[in-house]
């Protein structure tokens, strides 16, 4: 695949709706809150004033990186990408072969990855692993606790 960042539709609207809020509502908030600390006083030692600045410039440091990564991105086609072969986009069932536990991982760009949703990125140790294995395949990822060995069990879009 090329540059840019590759998105899921889900993803991109999910990114859509964190930018829409962090423009049109966290803005106004913190606007509101500079006000208030602003009416306190001598802004040279208003501790809230300077939390809210700090909050701001925080705030505005987030919407430039979505803007940047939203114009950047490019939005999967699942129809042109192999549905047989762990890319980016599919969710690989697999056993680890030495505790029999089952695990299933959606395969996602670093800005999707959740953990908690089962989605891991493509850069992390297991996602950069099973980067083009098949079903059946034995895959192996160097983990900072060791060798970890997956056996793909099932592969789909």
């Amino acid at each position: 695949m090329g540059e840019g960042t590759y998105l899921s539709h889900e993803g991109y609207d999910k990114l859509k709706k964190e930018l829409e809020y962090l423009k049109k509502v966290k803005r106004r908030e913190l606007s509101k809150e500079i006000g208030v600390a602003r009416a306190h006083g001598d802004l040279r030692e208003n501790a809230e004033y300077k939390a809210a600045k700090e909050a701001q410039a925080l705030n505005e440091e987030r919407v430039a990186k979505l803007e940047n990564k939203l114009s950047e991105a490019q939005i999967l086609d699942d129809s042109k990408i192999a549905k047989d072969e762990a890319l980016i986009g599919a969710t690989v069932k697999m056993n680890n072969v030495d505790t029999k536990e089952s695990v299933e991982y959606t395969l996602v760009s670093e800005l999707e990855a959740d953990f908690s949703q089962g989605k891991i990125s493509i850069d992390s140790p297991i996602g950069k692993a099973l980067l083009g294995h098949k079903k059946n395949d034995i895959v192996k990822v160097e983990v900072p606790a060791g060798l970890l060995k997956f056996k793909i069990l099932k592969i789909s879009r």
